[in-house]
């Protein structure tokens, strides 16, 4: 076939249908390609969707993204959904600390107006659950950190506590700062997580603009945004969706097209992006496409642990915390992106009841990720009753839980040199996932840069004059 302007038309498959793959699929059709899409599951969304429970929209998983989250806003713009996910006017977070002989103390973080670094100052120089000099050490290491380049290979063969250890952090600063940003946007614990990682999340989120922090979230379930707005968008722009339908082999043609078995059925294409998990990508790889396939099962992955608690009452009046000195990480309020807050029925004597649901959310959750609900429970909601006095007398109307056993890629020292990039020795065929080489660790910022990256790498093999849309931003 031939487009109006004369030139062939191309034909392209995309292989999974997580933001990698929505956001790939998007950025080939924008440039003109005829895009297939196609997604195992019976939605799209990867690990950041939405469920059914009851009366409830549930996401399977908090997810936060941050001002600096270039990639991710400009998906959420592609697909009309930047509205539904607005950014707090500045960064703002409660931090509870449980442990305090009087009862839990409340510090915040949160930054002004000022230039970088003195936008942290203020609320550094008052934050209660440091010593003054802790936080005058804090105030040295992030001076360090600034100084780091995170694309230096050295780095990533070390682990991030090593450095903090190097550079006069006491025990109770990694857990009342570092590890309580580390944990959240990392997925793992100081001394699990790649020291280049590290230094590109706090460099990027903290040292590199006054507002790059600035915390965003979903007002609505992630099905809405990732999936309902999403299918839109590719409907939109010509992408043909085809979901239910797993893919079991690529091959190359005799006259270097691709072949995708799918389902039933095979495509032919010019290209290819496989945006699915390592594992999966591992299996579908032809002879040869990467130097040393087998290093894509190196990179391991490490599970996020989610608690869903709805109270009668209304026992949080903010939207969000952060705990310490609790087994308790972060807690969210989604009454209303859940659907809670239009009432539920409360039975035979008619009306509404009022109620409040919370997410949990527990990173680096390895010791608990098979812990049976029963335990969860009685392990969870008298930390809650301790961080929340309001909950002690709140009739628990459902606890249930969320598990994600590979939600995030491990970000353990050395990943770095097993991260691959979006292009293989094999043209035409290209890899997206947030495990592939794209710097950041794995959020859905990575993942969307990479199907970004991976839909750009295809352009340019085509020959199809692009801009990428970061830059086209910038």
């Amino acid at each position: 076939m031939t487009n109006r302007d004369g030139t062939s038309e191309r034909h392209a498959v995309v292989v999974g249908g997580g933001l990698a793959g929505a956001a790939a699929a998007l950025r080939l059709a924008d440039a003109g390609l005829r895009v297939t899409l196609l997604e195992n599951r019976p939605r799209l969304g990867g690990l950041a969707f939405s469920f059914r429970r009851g009366g409830l929209t549930v996401d399977n998983g908090q997810h936060v993204y941050l001002r600096c989250c270039t990639a991710y806003r400009w998906f959420l713009d592609r697909v009309d959904g930047a509205a539904l996910a607005p950014i707090q006017p500045r960064l703002d977070v409660p931090v509870l600390d449980a442990a305090h002989p009087k009862g839990p103390r409340l510090g915040r973080l949160r930054r002004t107006a000022l230039p970088v670094p003195l936008h942290l100052a203020a609320s550094l120089a008052g934050y209660p659950h440091l010593s003054l000099a802790e936080r005058a050490a804090v105030g040295r290491a992030a001076f360090a950190l600034k100084g780091l380049d995170p694309a230096d290979p050295a780095l990533d063969g070390i682990d991030f506590a090593t450095w903090l250890r190097r550079h006069g952090q006491s025990p109770r600063a990694v857990e009342a700062l570092w590890d309580l940003v580390g944990v959240a946007t990392l997925n793992a614990t100081a001394p699990n997580a790649s020291m280049a990682l590290a230094a590109m999340v706090f460099r990027t989120g903290l040292l590199s603009d006054p507002g790059a922090a600035d915390i965003g979230w979903a007002r609505v379930p992630l099905g809405e945004l990732h999936d309902t707005l999403a299918r839109k968008a590719l409907d939109t722009a010509g992408v043909r969706t085809e979901l239910r339908t797993r893919v079991s082999r690529v091959t190359r043609a005799d006259d270097g097209r691709w072949n995708v078995t799918a389902g039933t059925g095979r495509l032919t294409a010019d290209a290819v992006v496989l945006a699915v998990p390592q594992g999966e990508a591992h299996a579908l790889l032809p002879e040869g496409a990467l130097d040393e396939p087998d290093r894509l099962l190196g990179i391991g992955t490490a599970p996020i642990l989610n608690l869903h608690v709805v109270y009668d009452r209304t026992v949080l009046r903010r939207p969000f915390f952060a705990a310490l000195g609790s087994p308790v990480q972060w807690v969210f309020d989604r009454t209303d992106a859940s659907g809670l807050s239009a009432g539920e029925p409360a039975g035979p004597g008619g009306g509404r009841r009022a109620g409040q649901y919370l997410a949990l959310s527990q990173s680096a959750a390895q010791d608990e990720i098979d812990t049976p609900v029963s335990v969860l429970r009685e392990r969870y909601l008298p930390e809650l009753e301790r961080l929340l006095p309001a909950t002690r007398g709140a009739k628990v109307r459902d606890f249930f839980v969320t598990r994600e056993r590979t939600a995030t890629f491990a970000p353990v020292p050395g990943v770095g040199r097993l991260r691959p990039a979006a292009r293989t020795n094999a043209p035409g065929l290209f890899l997206a996932g947030s495990w592939t080489a794209t710097g950041w660790p794995a959020t859905m910022e990575g993942a969307v840069r990479s199907g970004l990256s991976a839909a750009c790498a295809a352009l340019a093999a085509l020959g199809r004059r692009h801009e990428h849309p970061l830059e086209e931003a910038a």
